[in-house]
């Protein structure tokens, strides 16, 4: 006898499985547009040029009688739509993201495995090609505003069936997929695999496509459940058969979602009262994951006719007078001052970091915020720095402090495990596209550590504290971003 996957029914770790789904992928949404909005530009190039953008989604222009930054493109989002909601916002929405993001993922991951374990995959993939013309009837009958018999319903329309396949199956794995091309710790270590989707930029957009495709999928779902056979399919998800007790369901699937929604209202007060405490609670999942990825090392060598014709600044210069007085000077009275736990405290001007053994090296710059822009960056390996200030045993972090002070006030600084100093492309940079660095981009030197997001890479190098650790520094969660704006120390994707 052919097998019937109308006789299956709804399991109890599918009805499950499918109210977590529903519980979690709203968190993500919600903290995805939280991010996305951060920078609204998308592009399908890797150079992220005004004006080159295939959609924008804010109304600010770039005044052309001002320094204007990447963070000034951030745009407002209400907390009803995003996760915390507001303005500049980036770091507790990239927790949540993150947080939910492997939940979601391993309730999927449990979610396909009970399918083919329990034989349940029949109810999601055809088995017959006869689906193709069955499911195009289905749609006229759906677009004729009919419905189709009850027969059709095996447990799911035709339609239905193949609308789930291509969600559960490609869709969401495209979401994750897309997902690491974004991040420069996989793109340094693997640069052919955002090459897949034909680079980050174009990555960052299907990622966009795909939640608005997401977002559509769930309004027609969610009307088809409401329109037709509501009771059936209430029974059906909360109880797994008919609900003998008229009404039970529909109270258990009522109070399910209230569950749900006081669930959104209390993360997002929480996250916007205390982020904080959020911080903390979330990096419990998050932080492990980015530990994970810092062990990937840069191996980036793009071509020179690759560098981008224009590159995004981010974060306005110091105002602080010492700065302005080398940068007068041409900074020919800038000495680098290297402390802390090592054998012999260094101050190297530009001209005893020059006399050093130099490398050049062309490769992506990767914000936090999305845009990415490649140049082609030359300076002294960190780790000939390192080996001529000779840090001490117990020396852990290499803590950068800068010139700039952070936009809520107080010195800017940001570190990196000693591991981390180490890699071959982890520099400090003195030039940039053959020229001496740019004021606008961190002259006389900045960090580049090409595995990490863009904030890591300090800007207006002050001086370098070798320590054991960094909690005395700042707030001590070991950088300005994550002190003041709750950004993951980690920053690899």
């Amino acid at each position: 006898m052919a097998f019937d996957p109308s006789q299956l029914g709804f399991p109890g770790w599918l009805r499950i499985t499918h109210y977590l789904n529903i519980a979690l992928i709203f968190v993500m949404i919600r903290s995805g547009i939280q991010i996305l909005m951060d920078f609204p530009r998308y592009f399908f190039n890797e150079h992220c040029k005004p004006g080159t953008e295939w959609i924008k989604l804010s109304k600010k222009k770039i005044p052309p009688d001002r320094l204007w930054t990447s963070s000034d493109e951030a745009t407002y989002v209400s907390p009803w739509l995003a996760l915390p909601g507001g303005e500049h916002k980036l770091g507790i929405g990239r927790y949540w993201h993150f947080t939910v993001l492997i939940l979601w993922v391993l309730n999927g991951l449990t979610y396909v495995t009970l399918l083919f374990a329990t034989g349940n995959w029949r109810r999601l993939i055809p088995t017959s090609w006869d689906i193709f013309p069955r499911a195009w009837h289905t749609f006229v009958t759906y677009i004729t505003f009919h419905i189709p018999p009850e027969s059709e319903f095996r447990p799911y329309d035709p339609l239905q069936q193949l609308a789930y396949l291509a969600v559960v199956f490609i869709l969401v794995p495209l979401f994750v997929a897309t997902g690491l091309a974004m991040s420069p710790a996989v793109a340094a270590q693997f640069p052919w695999y955002p090459r897949l989707f034909r680079g980050r930029q174009t990555a960052r957009s299907l990622h966009f496509i795909f939640l608005v495709l997401l977002l559509l999928f769930i309004v027609i779902h969610i009307s088809l459940v409401i329109i037709v056979r509501f009771r059936d399919n209430i029974d059906h998800m909360v109880l797994g058969r008919e609900d003998y007790l008229e009404g039970t369901a529909l109270a258990i699937a009522a109070v399910a979602l209230g569950i749900v929604v006081a669930a959104h209202v209390a993360i997002t007060r929480w996250s916007r009262r205390n982020p904080r405490s959020v911080q903390r609670f979330t990096s419990l999942l998050v932080d492990p994951m980015m530990q994970v990825l810092s062990y990937l090392k840069s191996r980036q060598h793009y071509q020179k006719q690759l560098v981008s014709p224009y590159f995004w600044v981010n974060g306005y210069p110091p105002t602080m007078q010492e700065w302005h007085a080398l940068a007068q000077g041409n900074f020919s009275e800038y000495a680098l001052e290297v402390n802390g736990l090592v054998e012999e405290p260094l101050w190297l001007t530009i001209e005893d970091l020059r006399s050093m053994p130099h490398t050049t090296q062309i490769t992506k710059h990767v914000c936090i915020q999305g845009w990415s822009g490649i140049a082609e960056w030359s300076g002294v390996p960190l780790c000939e720095v390192l080996q001529r200030c000779r840090p001490l045993p117990n020396a852990k972090y290499v803590v950068f402090h800068s010139y700039q002070e952070g936009d809520f006030g107080g010195e800017y600084y940001e570190s990196l495990e000693m591991r981390e100093a180490h890699y071959p492309q982890t520099i400090l940079a003195y030039e940039m596209n053959g020229e001496t660095l740019p004021l606008q981009h961190g002259a006389p030197l900045r960090l580049r550590m090409e595995s990490k997001l863009g904030f890591k890479m300090v800007k207006w190098i002050r001086s370098i504290e070798i320590t054991e650790n960094f909690w005395g520094i700042g707030d001590g969660y070991g950088g300005y971003r994550e002190d003041r704006q709750f950004h993951d120390r980690g920053a690899a994707i």
